[in-house]
């Protein structure tokens, strides 16, 4: 050196590093601002690159602050002692757009903080509240949590007052933010250089889409909205139990609550669910649905579960998001494949530094799913999650006592579940949560119909919770009963109680007879006998038709299907609104409140009067000649009208069908479809039948992302692509593009 750089304003930082690090015993230094030769292309994207990393492993990283001075005292006061903390708050360094990685990258002991003069400051853990407060940066940030645990847009508002001497700076400096690499394309400008970032960003979100997604499973889905958490004072023994154990450290990573139908099961998982995802630490909820489409089997369940982890684990994104790209097909693999790639994995790659270290998984209604082997796999592979040591999985499930379940649990060690029997809890603590429920809702219709402050009376309240019989769906639908009734929900709360004997009877009974006293009220006694035997027919064939979906319908859509009119279909479920959840829009899925009232409908043991009674055989028949009869007059070529001339379309019902599915993004429900046919050809032994279906069935799982993506393949690469030998092939031979 001749000398001659002493004036240059970088000199002093570099003298201040070179002795500071002798000082600290340390052999090597480096000065960001003359070890990169910035006229070098190759040189400058590879550090840049790499120095977030640099800065991570870094054993002591100095900032120093030229424009922060110990020796300069108070302008206000001249016999102060000396200070620097206004300096420090404005000082130009929290300002740069490349200093935010050298603040967050290493560790919170590791920054140290010196003025102009050399005089230390503080580090990043002494000064983190002053930090804090100047950068808006999290404190959990500052003491060293994984940046990927931050949401995306808050790390994006951390950089965004900062400023840098070339604009596309502003987006290369958050390349180690985002653990990102990308080119560097000096000249393409801020908003272009921005773009890029982003679409690099979003890369593992655009690699959930491949995952197949049940999109009423959560827990907070927009078609669930309405469903009723615990209230307050209600189940607080059993509540303060499941939170501790979720907050817990033991072996016990399931919590098993079983309870009898219309105990409150569904009620207590939303509650749970509720509370984590406001402490931002459940990984994801699968609410399972006799009769829902997507939520009544196993099809969903894993990967639907993967992408809820992806999106509420930020950390975890990337992990799921390897696994996809690794195995594309990942979604038509077993239930284990899925479990193993998709979420055991991505779990265990998790560090020990990833906050919170343990999430809540919840699974409502297990008992509903359709398959009694996939239950069992699926409780072993749940069990799965004490293997996780850096991040617990406590897994929250419910179901009814059925034997699939309780054989599950047999097979997974005690010291790895714990178990709660809700219809088990003492009958005055019951009745105490019934009776608080019942006065929430008696209290509400009353200001609603103006029935005056404290209607219906203590007494009555009382009567109802002992008539519900521990059953809170029986007080729910008494509510909805006597709530519907409008201006006459007086004389509806005095039919409940003319309906409810004095003697002790089964809870279920005491069920049967509100249902059954919903459904009569909904025939007007005024009708002529020929009236009502015609009302009863259609209200048999309308309820029917909906307990037996295997997915939900729209209230225009199962018209169109039973091809009744809309206003016999309107007068139909005018007085039903107790028992089935009726959308205002007629294009929102029609469902019942509670899967009790399904059983009770197809069991003459227990729905007694024979004008409601659905004969379930007779049902299904219908609904399949309903079906047949839609789809005959209805499916066609290009059915959402596209009319794309480059493609030539097929004529066959079983490519529409296809096509139709893929509109829909409901390809799965096919899948489910033709392997339930194909096992109807084995039973009754049609070999013709049973290799074309199986052929089906190949086909379409082959050629799955193809149809969800973009329907109209169906009659293109999708037939192009099979094999010569395919039986769908011959079958649409003469329909294959030339």
């Amino acid at each position: 050196m001749d000398g001659t750089s002493e004036d240059k304003p970088g000199y002093n930082k570099i003298r201040f590093c070179g002795e500071r690090a002798k000082l600290d015993g340390y052999r090597f230094f480096w000065v960001d601002t003359c070890y990169i030769d910035k006229s070098n292309a190759v040189e400058l994207q590879r550090a840049i690159n790499s120095m977030f990393r640099w800065y991570q492993n870094a054993v002591k990283c100095y900032v120093y602050l030229s424009d922060v001075s110990t020796r300069q005292r108070k302008a206000s006061d001249r016999l102060s002692e000396h200070t620097w903390e206004s300096a420090f708050r404005s000082s130009r360094w929290f300002t740069r757009g490349w200093t935010l990685q050298e603040l967050l990258a290493p560790g919170p002991d590791s920054v140290e903080f010196f003025s102009y003069e050399g005089d230390r400051l503080g580090d990043k853990r002494t000064l983190e509240q002053q930090i804090h407060k100047i950068t808006g940066i999290t404190i959990t940030a500052l003491r060293g949590t994984p940046l990927s645990q931050f949401d995306v847009d808050d790390r994006f508002l951390w950089a965004e007052n900062r400023q840098t001497t070339h604009e596309e700076d502003k987006a290369y400096s958050l390349f180690g933010i985002f653990d990102i690499q990308i080119p560097m394309l000096y000249g393409e400008g801020r908003d272009k250089a921005f773009k890029r970032l982003r679409e690099e960003i979003d890369k593992p979100l655009k690699g959930l889409d491949y995952l197949p997604f049940a999109a009423d499973a959560p827990f907070n889905s927009f078609d669930l909205q309405d469903d009723l958490t615990c209230l307050p004072n209600t189940r607080v023994d059993l509540l303060q139990e499941i939170y501790g154990w979720a907050d817990g450290q033991d072996e016990h990573c399931i919590f098993w609550l079983n309870g009898l139908a219309g105990t409150g099961k569904s009620t207590i998982a939303r509650t749970v669910a509720r509370r984590y995802f406001k402490e931002e630490r459940l990984g994801a909820s699968f609410f399972f649905s006799r009769g829902g489409g997507d939520l009544s089997h196993a099809g969903k369940f894993f990967t639907s579960i993967a992408v809820q982890l992806a999106n509420n684990v930020p950390s975890l994104r990337q992990y799921i998001y390897d696994a996809i790209t690794k195995r594309k097909d990942v979604a038509s693999q077993s239930l284990r494949d899925q479990w193993c790639q998709l979420i055991l994995r991505p779990l265990l790659r998790l560090g020990s530094s990833s906050s919170p270290s343990s999430y809540v998984l919840i699974v409502d209604a297990l008992d509903k799913c359709d398959k009694e082997e996939h239950i069992w796999i699926i409780l072993q592979l749940l069990a799965e999650a004490r293997t996780l040591k850096t991040v617990r999985l406590r897994v929250f499930l419910t179901s009814r006592p059925e034997i699939p379940i309780r054989h599950g649990f047999y097979q997974i060690p005690d010291a790895n579940h714990q178990d709660f029997i809700l219809h088990n809890i003492s009958p005055s603590i019951v009745n105490h949560d019934i009776s608080i429920f019942l006065q929430y809702s008696l209290n509400f219709i009353a200001g609603e119909r103006s029935l005056g402050a404290g209607w219906p009376g203590e007494q009555i309240v009382k009567r109802l919770a002992y008539d519900a019989s521990g059953l809170f769906i029986w007080a729910a639908t008494a509510c909805r009963f006597i709530r519907e009734g409008k201006r006459f929900a007086a004389k509806r709360l005095d039919t409940i109680l003319q309906g409810s004997g004095s003697a002790v009877t089964a809870p279920e009974k005491h069920l049967d007879e509100i249902y059954t006293t919903v459904l009569k009220h909904s025939i007007t006694p005024e009708y002529t006998d020929k009236e009502k035997e015609e009302s009863y027919c259609t209200l048999r064939y309308i309820l029917g038709s909906i307990a037996l979906l295997f997915s939900p319908l729209s209230i225009y859509s199962l018209r169109r299907l039973l091809r009744v009119t809309k206003e016999d279909f309107d007068q139909t479920l005018e007085d039903l609104h107790s028992v089935l959840n009726i959308p205002k829009d007629q294009n929102r899925p029609l469902r019942l409140h509670h899967p009790s009232f399904r059983d009770f409908l197809l069991n003459n043991d227990r729905c007694k009067n024979p004008n409601f009674w659905v004969d379930e055989k007779q049902a299904h028949q219908t609904l399949a000649d309903s079906y047949m009869q839609l789809m005959s007059t209805s499916l066609k070529q290009d059915i959402c009208g596209l009319n794309t001339p480059s493609i030539l379309f097929l004529k066959e019902h079983l490519l529409h069908w296809l096509e139709a599915l893929g509109w829909m993004q409901k390809v799965s429900n096919g899948i489910y479809a033709i392997a339930s046919l194909e096992s109807i050809a084995a039973v009754y032994e049609c070999p013709r039948l049973s290799e074309f279906v199986h052929d089906t069935k190949r086909f379409v799982l082959y050629n799955r992302p193809a149809i969800e993506q973009a329907p109209l393949q169906t009659y293109c690469s999708a037939l192009i692509f099979a094999p010569v030998i395919s039986v769908v092939r011959k079958q649409f031979k003469y329909y294959v593009p030339q």
